[in-house]
């Protein structure tokens, strides 16, 4: 579980193919190597990953992931290669603070963004939904864009506008987002569980 609370950027050191549909991932970070568990999780632009590796490199610590074939069709990850830089969040634990909302790391589809309007150091990000997930959107609700947690703005059927504060720009990959860019969308749990009670409700 997390939080949608980006604590670090990391970069795509290396992307290979192996056997069975999986791609394995090394992902550079600024993160102690030996705080990072074999099998902990760890949330890269919005996916949870296993890590199955750790280690230093000349330019810092890495550890790497296994993305399977069903990852790699539905989230962002299919286009990750070398240099790709990613949101980074370490695992909820015990006691930590919630700072954003409760994310699984799940993704459960891509935005695309519309347009970016530049403000007065900050930027409002309009974004298209896969159809079956506009639904679960709502203004002043929470979605986890790449692993960032935000509040909803304005929807409008199947677009909905973030604002991105000065401090976000600066610490994630949002700030470098451009028209046509495609992001890792899970919407809010709550919303998803409360549609679903409405459906078994409603009479067959």
């Amino acid at each position: 579980m997390f939080t949608g609370i980006v604590n670090g950027l990391g970069e795509v050191l290396e992307a290979r193919d192996k056997a069975q549909g999986l791609r394995h991932l090394t992902i550079g970070c600024s993160y102690d190597p030996d705080t990072i568990d074999i099998g902990a999780s760890i949330a890269c632009s919005g996916v949870c990953f296993t890590v199955v590796e750790r280690g230093k490199h000349p330019g810092g610590a890495f550890f790497g992931v296994d993305a399977a074939a069903e990852t790699l069709r539905t989230t962002t990850a299919n286009a990750w290669q070398r240099g790709s830089r990613l949101n980074l969040e370490r695992s909820l634990r015990l006691g930590d603070e919630l700072g954003g909302h409760l994310v699984s790391g799940h993704v459960d589809g891509i935005a695309e963004l519309a347009s970016r309007e530049n403000l007065t150091d900050m930027a409002r990000l309009s974004l298209r939904a896969p159809t079956a997930l506009a639904r679960f959107i709502a203004p002043k609700g929470s979605v986890a864009l790449d692993g960032v947690s935000l509040t909803v703005n304005e929807v409008d059927r199947d677009t909905f506008s973030v604002l991105i504060i000065p401090h976000t720009l600066q610490v994630t990959t949002l700030g470098a987002l451009a028209a046509g860019a495609r992001l890792n969308l899970e919407v809010d749990q709550m919303a998803r569980y409360a549609a679903r009670l409405l459906e078994a409700t409603q009479p067959h």
